[in-house]
């Protein structure tokens, strides 16, 4: 194969594998690795970790954008009566030496972005069974890691490259197809016009209406009705339907403002196929971000908030679309809602 004809071929390979990347969470053993629409990976150790927890993340294409953190608590966790990490870490029971030059170093959180330091560090891991401290809880289990890095490769189409985490080959790295094109949903009215009170009045009137008038089990002393503005002649409506231990399902519309209203049930559909294999979404502990425009859900998959899945909706002056969505699948407190891991991003 000539050069050219080579170079074409390749061409249309990244044209072809860039224009989308299906989004995608796995667990592997010990191991949880999860892939967002723009091929961006995050994988971490979860089990028995007892607040000690190593997290790799890497972003597509042929650049060497990647990280490696190892923490003792999370970042809101201040683990007092632990000693400093650094010099304790342990593999298989024995010292696990860093190049502390090439880490951003405080007493219980390690992080480096340096593409030798993380190489270095995976090729010492990735077939020990266990990091431990010399002194105190915390246990990584290594169980699980290397199937979570062939992932990523395989996700990130590595596999055969000199970038390649587990399977390298002597493909060049501008062999790795780039990210997809970040999606954009745009705002049609940025500024609506604010509600006046006879809009207001108005609209929660008729939301009691509707509250009334739905098949809800939610006790009517926990019912609210909530208004805000969409567009200068849409607003949004959402009350409370539904009840579990944590989490409150509501019920949403979009409402013209004025008289006679004209009002459409929202329904969440996803662009994706999540793991539960469900692509419309209840709106759970449902809210409204009246500084980004956003609807918000939040299911959480315990009380503690410390699982779930939450997303961010935006209205487009038709629908709401989706602008981001997040799910941690294990509850083992290390993560807050904040923190979970994305499977779908837009700008």
């Amino acid at each position: 194969m000539s050069l050219r004809i080579k170079s074409l071929f390749l061409f249309l390979i990244f044209i072809a594998s860039s224009v989308f990347a299906a989004p995608a969470q796995k667990s592997f053993s010990d191991w949880q690795v999860t892939c967002n629409n723009q091929n961006f990976c995050a994988a971490r150790n979860t089990g028995q970790h007892k607040g000690l927890v190593m997290t790799l993340t890497r972003s597509a294409g042929a650049h060497t954008d990647a990280t490696l953190r190892i923490d003792l608590g999370n970042m809101t966790t201040t683990v007092v009566k632990s000693p400093p990490i650094a010099q304790q870490l342990l593999v298989d029971g024995e010292p696990l030496t860093l190049d502390l030059a090439k880490w951003q170093v405080t007493p219980h959180h390690l992080k480096t972005g340096d593409a030798d330091a993380i190489n270095s560090f995976l090729d010492k891991v990735v077939n020990a069974g266990v990091i431990t401290l010399a002194q105190g809880p915390g246990t990584i289990s290594l169980t699980g890691l290397k199937a979570s890095l062939l992932f990523i490769d395989s996700q990130q189409q590595r596999v055969g490259s000199e970038t390649a985490w587990i399977k390298k080959g002597d493909d060049p790295p501008l062999s790795v197809p780039p990210a997809p094109a970040l999606k954009e949903v745009a705002l049609t009215n940025p500024t609506p016009t604010p509600l006046t009170q006879t809009e207001l009045n108005d609209l929660l009137d008729y939301g009691s209406w509707r509250m009334n008038n739905s098949q809800c089990s939610l006790d009517p002393a926990r019912r609210e009705v909530r208004v805000f503005a969409l567009s200068d002649d849409k607003a949004l409506l959402m009350t409370g339907c539904e009840a579990g231990a944590y989490n409150i399902v509501d019920l949403a519309w979009v409402v013209s403002r004025q008289k006679p209203f004209v009002a459409r049930q929202i329904r969440l559909k996803l662009p994706f196929t999540p793991g539960s294999g469900n692509t419309e979404l209840e709106l759970m502990n449902a809210g409204y971000d009246e500084t980004n425009k956003e609807l918000t859900t939040l299911a959480k998959g315990r009380g503690v908030g410390d699982c779930g899945v939450a997303t961010r909706w935006r209205f487009d002056g038709q629908r709401f679309r989706l602008v981001r969505y997040a799910e941690e699948p294990t509850c083992d407190e290390w993560n807050a809602s904040s923190s979970w891991p994305t499977l779908w991003v837009t700008k």
